[in-house]
């Protein structure tokens, strides 16, 4: 049997639903792996535990006013930037079993779906962790050394009950199937230092002692020559979408 491909679900460049546009592909998910890239407006994401923060409504408020809105996502991790220079890209299919079972491999797949994108340029980029950077964690993608990061990951699972839609699935062969969604941010043409700021501010509004370096990461144009930048976002969507239709799905 050949394995499943994505299908590439086209959300346009700037979806309406913004940088939570991805939320549609936990029930897209449903009949098979699908994967959607698109960008977003100038803002701050955050998962729900900094909603249930005293003041985040005062705050949140107070950074819409400023240009800055802050949404808040299901997925974990913490805050990050979004912008019209950042490329999110998310995978989703249904998965047999616990989420802990697969849930290394999805990122490994993500990131070496991105890494892969990225050497087309001639940039190398690893996953690990980013000590100072927003978001940090194992499943970073970074380069150079020190490391810096150039994309962060998160993700979402979702308890489904098999049904017609799923035309190997009952409940007696799979009792447990979840739908997992993986998401990357990836710093394209971005202002670190702008976007450190704002997530620095947002920690300081509500009284968390957590601050990040503008030095940990740094956006993925600044790793080419300068004649090679002008659109390159362009190019690095381009090569994505070409990745996400070659490569199988778990």
């Amino acid at each position: 049997m050949p394995p499943k491909q994505y299908r590439l679900l086209d959300l346009g460049p700037s979806p309406a639903a913004g940088p939570l546009a991805d939320e549609i592909l936990l029930d897209e998910a449903r009949t098979g792996p699908i994967a959607c890239l698109w960008r977003a407006d100038q803002g701050l994401v955050v998962p729900r535990t900094y909603a249930a923060r005293p003041g985040f409504n005062a705050a949140q408020a107070d950074f819409a006013s400023q240009g800055w809105p802050i949404h808040v996502r299901q997925s974990g991790g913490g805050v990050v930037p979004q912008g019209p220079g950042i490329i999110n890209l998310s995978l989703a299919q249904p998965f047999n079993g616990r989420p802990l079972d697969h849930a290394d491999a999805f990122y490994q797949h993500l990131c070496g779906l991105i890494a892969a994108s990225l050497l087309f340029f001639g940039i190398e980029a690893r996953a690990q962790a980013v000590e100072g950077s927003f978001c940090d964690g194992r499943y970073n993608l970074a380069v150079g050394q020190p490391a810096r990061k150039i994309a962060g990951t998160a993700q979402w699972w979702r308890r489904i009950t098999p049904t017609q839609d799923h035309p190997a699935a009952s409940q007696e062969d799979h009792p447990t199937q979840h739908i997992g969604l993986v998401h990357a941010l990836i710093l394209v043409q971005c202002d670190i230092d702008q976007a450190t700021r704002q997530a620095n501010r947002l920690e300081a509004a509500l009284d968390n002692p957590r601050r990040y370096r503008s030095s940990s990461a740094i956006s993925l144009d600044q790793c080419l020559n300068p004649p090679d930048r002008a659109d390159f976002i362009h190019q690095l969507w381009l090569r994505l979408e070409s990745e996400i239709l070659r490569c199988p799905a778990l």
